[in-house]
């Protein structure tokens, strides 16, 4: 019997506030923006991307396109997300 493989999706085990803090903790610690974007966009798939658009002001297609990890969003637009999702960066020293 042939095993058949799905897609993995980290936005469907992102169900808690715990846990994407954690899941963005550890990809800033990657220091790549473009990836950074990218868990933005899993995030937010996860709490629905039509409710962060509405939240945002974007389109949709924006955000996909903004969020995929392709290129680098404008600060601007990671900031309107970061604040739709009620999430708030901060800085530490090392």
């Amino acid at each position: 019997m042939a095993l058949k493989a799905t897609k993995f999706d980290a936005s469907e085990y992102l169900q808690t506030d715990a846990d994407i803090a954690e899941y963005l903790s550890v990809v800033l610690e990657e220091n790549d923006p473009r990836l950074f974007a990218k868990a933005l966009g899993t995030v937010a798939r996860a709490k629905g991307m039509t409710h962060i658009a509405e939240e945002t002001g974007l389109g949709r297609q924006s955000l996909y396109k903004a969020l995929s990890g392709d290129k680098n969003p404008r600060i601007e637009t990671v900031f309107r997300v970061l604040d739709a999702l009620g999430i708030r960066l901060t800085i530490a020293s090392p």
